[in-house]
């Protein structure tokens, strides 16, 4: 739990950003591959289908236009909807900031895992299956998380920032320092290397689990990623939930208000009963 609680709370520290980052890059990098596997797209490549627009737009393609947007509207949700629960938990001053946004990613991901199937024959406004709307979506909270986390420097579902940040420090370490005093010597930062590196083969090897998955066992292949989602969201959330009075009215308050109203319905003399009988 200890563990736990430093990967989503609100201390963070370089080692708990990379081991949280290093998860979230493999979870990207399956569901990725599935993405792929399943529809020929990747739905967190957002330069893809930045690009798509435009060619749609030159091409007059107007399903290709509408999938396109989709996906981009979906990540763009997804990654403002994680902001909105990060920022609201460091309002009312949660323990575990990030167990929020983390805790409905693994929620939106149970259901794909046994229901995935059904997804793919929903049909969309966007002209794509509602399959790469939620994937989509699901790969913005989390981009948004890692970025949040980190304050922008850990990258979990594109690996474009990761390869070029690696291909500065690698420069770095092949520069021809002849002639440079001790001092003005350019040297790598091996940190950066080793958190960049890590973040490049956890996508990698979840990607290789990804494909392997689902084409193999096939959506039930999520449920692992989903486990793995509510083992680093779920403790930490029902710990703020057991200290945190604004938690609570928040997930219990739906709750409530039902019983308010069934109360009120029930009561002697409510507007339900109808006007009282008139006497003979």
């Amino acid at each position: 739990m200890r563990l736990l609680s430093h990967l989503t709370g609100l201390h963070r520290t370089h080692a708990t950003n990379r081991m949280l980052g290093l998860l979230l890059a493999f979870n990207a990098g399956a569901v990725n591959a599935g993405g792929f596997l399943l529809l020929a797209r990747y739905t967190s490549h957002m330069t893809g289908f930045t690009s798509q627009v435009a060619d749609s737009l030159v091409m007059g393609d107007m399903p290709l236009l509408l999938g396109a947007l989709g996906a981009i509207v979906s990540f763009l949700a997804g990654a403002a909807t994680a902001a909105i629960q990060i920022n609201w938990g460091r309002q009312y001053r949660l323990r575990h900031l990030y167990a929020l946004p983390l805790l409905l990613e693994a929620a939106l991901m149970l259901p794909f895992g046994l229901m995935g199937a059904i997804t793919l024959e929903w049909t969309t406004p966007f002209a794509v299956p509602l399959t790469v709307l939620l994937l989509s979506f699901i790969m913005g909270v989390q981009n948004a998380v890692a970025s949040k986390v980190s304050g922008g420097k850990i990258r979990t579902t594109h690996m474009t920032g990761n390869f070029t940040d690696l291909g500065i420090e690698i420069g770095k370490a092949l520069y021809w320092n002849r002639n440079r005093s001790e001092a003005d010597r350019v040297r790598p930062n091996l940190q950066r290397v080793r958190l960049f590196g890590g973040l490049i083969l956890a996508f990698v090897l979840g990607g290789m689990a990804g494909a392997a998955g689902f084409k193999y066992v096939g959506f039930i292949c999520v449920l692992p990623l989903a486990a793995l989602l509510l083992w680093l969201s779920l403790p930490a959330y029902l710990d703020d939930l057991r200290h945190n009075r604004a938690l609570r009215d928040w997930t219990f308050g739906w709750l409530d208000r039902l019983r308010a109203r069934r109360a009120k319905r029930s009561a002697p003399g409510s507007a339900e009963d109808g006007p009282p009988a008139e006497k003979l």
